[in-house]
């Protein structure tokens, strides 16, 4: 069979991503710290951006009259992205970019009682870590300089729990110091302040602190010491039968035990809280819910008037400053109108939510429905996907309480009488079964099958048991307490 090549010329549509739709796309599904962060770095980048006032104090003008007709036809589309505040055009840019100064916010007198004032260093505090308590410790001791050296590459090795993951030939050999100084060094460490500090498991750990309170020939050390897998076990009879001693002395161990601390580094390595910020609240007003957005702490962009004026008089730049305006206008303009789309979008989609999820809001979460992303993207005629971007890492405020918009879609559990409840419905009322149990007796996953049975709820026990463990709840065994 010959071959020959030739050219054919072929119609075809294909979908074509643009940086500026690239762009959108990734807006969209950004939360809402990740947004500021993007739009303080396109305000130092873009010179032609600016942050505003509050809108309610600035009339918004078009700002496709400032580019060329391409970017005007870009921008089109969105009628709502507006651009300069009130007066810009009236200041003299010139007269006021020679007299402007840094300092002209500050009063005057304000400086005079300079020298009274503690300095700025002195009002900024740093959280004490776990190393730097225990190298604090280091250097109130009396120690060889080998020996401090080892000790503080121990201290270096512990994790965020304090515990000690390196083996002492690891150590001597980074240390530079001999087995011995490092063992020593050890033992040094795991005197300090918190007891149970630079052990090397959990048994360690446990003994430690019963040492420190000197309790090392206690039952509960022995206890540690011999049957640590039987008391994990909470196989409590035959630990009692094996020391030959009453259940209920061994009962008293292992409540001692208990209260030890098994990571006592966490306590100086907690992370700081972080807060989060609603981007959409749903309030009652009357019999109806109004859904507002959350624009506190977004920056209120606009484009920069002096550049505006600079592409009007066109005249009065050379072409290749024109052209470098003109492309950073048609990305300052993108830029304000993929926020307003994302901003409506999740409004838009919190609208539809609140319509279907109409019983959850005024009733709690007994009442959440079923619901999947097709509903509420055929509802608001948008693409799934879109809708899945928008729910991630967005929040809103109800009167139910804080919630990811991912919340309000889940699956639906079958009941008895042929209706579906939502997973997370079920997720809750387990939770409240095994609240509600006896904690020396708890609900097997198969007790509460037939418990939520009784509530009209048809579900399996494997679905209890994956649902269990996604609430972070043991098994009945784990849950079992006998003092």
């Amino acid at each position: 069979m010959a071959l020959d090549l030739r050219l054919q010329v072929k119609l075809s549509q294909q979908l074509v991503m643009t940086p500026q739709l690239q762009q959108a796309i990734k807006l969209l599904q950004l939360s809402r710290a990740e947004l500021v962060d993007v739009v303080t770095e396109e305000l130092a980048e873009n010179p032609l951006l600016e942050e505003g006032l509050d809108p309610k104090d600035e009339r918004d003008e078009p700002v496709s009259d400032v580019v060329d007709d391409s970017m005007a036809s870009d921008a089109s589309p969105e009628q709502e992205v507006k651009g300069e505040s009130e007066g810009m055009d009236d200041i003299d840019w010139q007269t006021y970019l020679e007299g402007y100064s840094l300092n002209s916010s500050t009063p005057r007198d304000s400086y005079e009682d300079q020298e009274e004032r503690p300095s700025y260093e002195s009002l900024l505090t740093k959280k004490n870590s776990l190393t730097d308590h225990l190298m604090w410790q280091l250097g109130l001791s009396s120690v060889s300089d080998e020996e401090r050296l080892a000790a503080a590459e121990v201290i270096g090795n512990l994790d965020e729990i304090g515990y000690l993951h390196a083996t002492v030939e690891e150590l001597a050999e980074t240390s530079g110091q001999s087995l011995d100084v490092v063992a020593q060094a050890i033992e040094r460490v795991q005197n300090y302040d918190p007891a149970g500090i630079a052990c090397r498991n959990l048994q360690e750990c446990l003994l430690l602190q019963l040492e420190r309170m000197e309790m090392g020939d206690s039952l509960a050390a022995t206890v540690l010491r011999d049957f640590i897998h039987e008391l994990e076990g909470r196989k409590y009879p035959v630990i009692a039968k094996a020391l030959k001693v009453h259940l209920e002395d061994i009962l008293e161990a292992a409540k001692l035990i208990s209260e030890l601390d098994p990571r006592p580094g966490l306590q100086y390595n907690e992370e700081d809280i972080h807060y989060i910020v609603p981007d959409i609240y749903v309030k009652k007003v009357g019999d109806e819910y109004v859904v507002t957005q959350n624009d506190e702490g977004l920056p209120n962009l606009r484009i920069n008037s002096l550049y505006r004026n600079a592409l009007t008089n066109s005249g009065s730049v050379d072409k290749q400053a024109n052209e470098y305006i003109q492309d950073k206008m048609r990305s300052a303009v993108w830029l304000i109108k993929s926020i307003h789309q994302r901003q409506r979008t999740i409004y838009k989609v919190t609208k539809s939510i609140v319509k279907f999820q109409r019983a959850f809001f005024d009733y709690g979460i007994e009442y959440l429905k079923p619901l999947v992303l097709r509903d509420v993207a055929e509802d608001i005629e948008m693409h799934e996907s879109t809708v899945s971007r928008v729910t991630t890492n967005k929040y809103v405020q109800t009167p139910q309480g804080l919630f990811e918009l991912k919340f309000f879609f889940n699956s639906g559990i079958n009941t008895v009488d042929g209706d579906s409840v939502a997973s997370e419905s079920v997720k809750s009322r387990i939770k409240e079964i095994i609240s509600g149990e006896d904690p020396k007796k708890p609900f097997s996953d198969q007790k509460i099958v037939a418990l939520l049975k009784d509530q009209d709820i048809n579900i399996a026990r494997r679905t209890v048991t994956k649902y269990r463990e996604m609430l972070g709840l043991g098994s009945s065994t784990e849950r079992k307490r006998l003092f």
